[in-house]
């Protein structure tokens, strides 16, 4: 979670950062590193911090997955380092190759948490491009129609009103 002998960031605070607290904002990504106290006074718990819930679900889940298994822990992520027991008391990946690092250890525990090891949720669908371009079609007609009627131009008003009523969905009652 936090980098060894790291200060909280917040000001006026000289507790030891537990939080490593990264966000994303415009595109734009920032670090943040927090004690325990400034965290919680964000808003912000330690998600998987040592004793955390989830925490100790993830080390639960993984030791039941170590049990019954011959051979000892599987090896360190070649590409991060990570260690299986790493993962447990973290609760986190270090990165996209460790699922495979760990293999059939992790197909277990991401079958017992997720009750699947296969993706069963929603597809993707982009939005319909047509139905877009009528909206803003729309919107478009809705806000010359709106100064139509403020300049007092309703015989405009009428004919924009005609036109909304034709591109638009017939309402059910």
């Amino acid at each position: 979670m936090s980098e060894p002998d790291r200060v909280c960031d917040r000001p006026n605070c000289e507790n030891a950062a537990s939080v490593h607290l990264t966000q994303v904002v415009d595109n734009k990504m920032s670090d943040e590193y927090l004690c325990g106290d400034c965290a919680e006074a964000k808003g912000i718990g330690a998600v998987a911090a040592e004793g955390s819930p989830v925490a100790n679900l993830m080390a639960q889940l993984a030791e039941g997955d170590a049990e019954g298994q011959p051979g000892a822990a599987p090896e360190p992520c070649a590409f991060c380092g990570l260690t299986f027991d790493g993962f447990r008391e973290t609760g986190r990946l270090g990165c996209p190759l460790c699922y495979t690092s760990f293999g059939s250890g992790m197909r277990r525990l991401l079958g017992r948490i997720h009750g699947s090891t296969r993706h069963v949720g929603k597809v993707y669908l982009p939005p319909d491009p047509h139905a877009t371009r009528a909206d803003r079609r729309l919107d478009d007609l809705r806000r010359r129609l709106r100064r139509a009627v403020d300049s007092e131009d309703f015989e405009r008003a009428a004919v924009l009103r005609d036109r909304i009523r034709e591109i638009e969905p017939a309402e059910s009652p």
